[in-house]
């Protein structure tokens, strides 16, 4: 009997295979993981649907799959039976329908018409194709299942504008020459040459829609962290015995979500097709974290309704998640803001990308003890670098400063009952 790949969750039909844990003439349980497959921005294991000795393995590490498709074969054990990971037991939309396309007439007599799979988009996707009167099985889905999202149709107007742009047929009637082509790098000298992984291509054309879909601008300030840094050292023992280790991270949050609530439109997205901006009452912060595989940003939900001793626990337990790749897919949804920390790794100010559909993020550079003027008198403190990255469709720059001057002092004045145990 042949053991192939079920569906592993929504939008989850395919991915890479990382690791394979079983080998031919092993004896297999139902249930029992037998690979790690890499898809997006996670890795999930990937259960057998029936027990039995395997007698072949069709795949390796490397390997890209995709839903249905043969893993192994097992002998002497009971039959299969469709298996549905833990995140596909939430009730999926139902799929869309099939639509039927007549085909030309062939020259020898009438072609049957044949069954043709509607283009998969959510409801504001087809609303916004149909007002710009664009067909949508022409347009390219980029989201797993070929669904297409408002980036696709972004992609297929600007397609359309390049073609519309290029120069004219030369006189002997051939195309001209594509303004970008690709270029052989080992004519010049040795190369090396590595795919993109999955997570990175994610992470590629995640960051190529917000830089070309959001008009960016970076408002850039100092915080002194001088208070934070004590707070932490001094109640750093009392965490530890408590089983969590205090960073300067769950306090930045704290202080990051009182001006959060002085500043709402921070907390906001905007929704292109009803031209309106969606302000949330609940603060859920992607804490992005730097893996050997790429940049992944796990979400911490109601920061505002948790203490910092809870905040301490969970970044410490998220962070670790994704650097093993074991992060789910529920946990990098849903944020309303995005903080980037760049501290421990060192460098100054920096240019955030906005963690598209929130409108702002911030980037912490890396904190050094310098000489401040304060009260006519000049003392050394640790001063932290601020870049705070916005969407200008949606704030201005007046209040992008009046954020930050009221960030900088929720940090400066943090009150120590807070980090109290």
């Amino acid at each position: 009997m042949d053991v192939k790949l079920p569906k592993l969750g929504e939008g989850a039909d395919s991915g890479v295979v990382v690791n394979v844990f079983v080998k031919e003439g092993d004896q297999v349980a139902r249930d029992q993981a037998i690979l790690e497959l890499e898809n997006e921005k996670a890795v999930a294991s990937v259960p057998s649907t029936a027990a039995g000795v395997v007698t072949k393995i069709y795949v390796k590490s490397g390997d890209k799959i995709s839903v249905g498709q043969r893993l192994l074969s097992l002998s002497g054990g009971d039959q299969p039976v469709a298996a549905v990971a833990p995140a596909a037991k939430r009730a999926a939309p139902e799929p869309e329908p099939e639509t039927l396309v007549e085909e030309p007439a062939a020259e020898a007599g009438e072609e049957i018409p044949k069954p043709v799979a509607a283009p998969v988009a959510a409801p504001s996707v087809r609303r916004l194709a149909r007002e710009l009167g664009i067909d949508l099985s022409k347009v390219r889905g980029s989201e797993p299942g070929g669904r297409i999202v408002m980036g696709d149709i972004r992609a297929y107007i600007q397609r359309l504008v390049r073609a519309m742009a290029k120069p004219a047929p030369t006189a002997a009637g051939a195309p001209a020459k594509p303004v970008a082509e690709r270029v052989d790098f080992s004519k010049w000298g040795p190369v090396t040459k590595k795919p993109l992984t999955p997570l990175r291509q994610v992470i590629a054309r995640r960051m190529w829609e917000s830089w070309n879909a959001v008009p960016h601008v970076t408002q850039f300030d100092d915080a002194d962290f001088t208070r934070l840094n004590e707070l932490r050292k001094k109640f750093a023992a009392a965490y530890e015995k408590k089983g969590a280790k205090l960073t300067l991270t769950p306090l930045v949050l704290k202080a990051l979500v009182e001006t959060l609530k002085k500043h709402p439109i921070f907390n906001s997205s905007l929704d292109e097709v009803a031209q309106e901006v969606v302000i949330k009452e609940y603060f859920h912060i992607g804490i992005a974290v730097d893996t050997e595989q790429g940049l992944i940003v796990p979400v911490i939900r109601d920061v505002d309704k948790k203490s910092v001793l809870d905040l301490a626990k969970e970044l410490e337990q998220l962070a670790q998640k994704a650097r093993e790749r074991k992060v789910t897919a529920e946990e990098l949804k849903g944020g309303t803001f995005t903080i980037t920390n760049q501290g421990a790794i060192g460098g100054a100010h920096f240019t955030p990308i906005i963690n598209k559909p929130e409108v702002a993020i911030l980037g912490l550079g890396r904190g050094a003890m310098k000489p401040v003027a304060r009260d006519g008198k000049v003392e050394v403190r640790m001063m932290t670098p601020l870049g705070l990255s916005y969407d200008h469709r949606v704030i201005d720059g007046g209040a992008a400063a009046r954020f930050m001057v009221d960030l900088v002092k929720a940090m400066e004045d943090f009150k120590e009952e807070a980090v109290h145990l």
